[in-house]
Parts: structure tokens; sequence; C-alpha cells
């Protein structure tokens, strides 16, 4: 299952919705959203990501998280690691050979490791020298 496809079953359950009952509404196959909620298609469209808000009023902070579960959510990536170093390759063979035996606990400790990299760099602020800060408190005393 992906982001996209386990986010779309849990607001269909919320919601009693049948998935053969869903699909007639948005005018798709049974097929193509069973096919969707477990994975076994790549990304949905962005029209579709925007039709499924509005078939479950969802808007917002909500709509922006569905739309993020669709960017996530291909079965089949595939890592370009040109130009990259020897070991980002190897990485990359190694994660894509043994993700399916990873316990949960180590996939949640990779993707802490993920956002904290993605994160941007804090800037920092520059403090006045010191020389200047005294040059400031005579000034001010001199204005007193």
């Amino acid at each position: 299952m992906t982001p996209f496809g386990e986010a779309v079953r849990s607001l269909r359950a919320a919601r009693g919705i049948t998935l053969k009952k869903m699909a007639a509404d948005l005018e798709i196959s049974a097929a193509y959203l069973s096919a969707l909620e477990h994975g076994r298609k790549g990304r949905p469209s962005r029209a579709l990501v925007i039709q499924l808000c509005e078939y479950f009023g969802i808007i917002w902070d909500d709509a922006e998280a569905l739309e993020q579960a669709a960017r996530h959510s291909h079965p089949r990536i595939v890592v370009d690691t040109a130009g990259l170093g020897p070991r980002a390759t190897e990485l990359a063979n190694r994660l894509a050979r043994t993700i399916r035996r990873l316990p949960p606990a180590a996939i949640e400790g990779m993707h802490r490791l993920i956002d904290a990299a993605e994160q941007p760099a804090p800037t920092r602020r520059r403090a006045r020298p010191p020389a200047r800060k005294a040059q400031d408190r005579s000034r001010a005393g001199d204005r007193e």
C-alpha cells in the first residue's frame, strides 16, 4: 500500500463509503480505485487528487497532505545516482534489495534522517563586533 492509498482508504472508511460507490461517484473504474488504494498503480493525476478533495470536502492542510501523499506514492521508484559517489550507489542498491525485510522502526528511523537532511540549514544572525557596541554605548551616553 502507498501513502496515498492508505489516505484514500482511510477517508473512505471513515465516511462508510464502499469502493464501488466511490468509484461510480467519481466515474472511474472500481478496479482502478482498488489498484490505487493497494499501490498497484502509480501516482494519481493531479486532477484526480483535486477531484478526491472535492468529493471528501477536504481543504487546506488536509488537501495538502493528500497531495503530498500522492507525490510520495509511486510504488516503483528509480533512484538516479549518476554523478554521486560509489557509496551512494551502493546504498540505493542495498535499500532496493532489503526494504521488504526492514522492520518498521528502521524505516521510521530512515524517515527521520531524511527529514532532518531536507530541513534548511538554520541561518545565523551576525552579532555586531564588540568594538562597535562600545561605540554605540558611548554615543547613547552623549545623547542623554
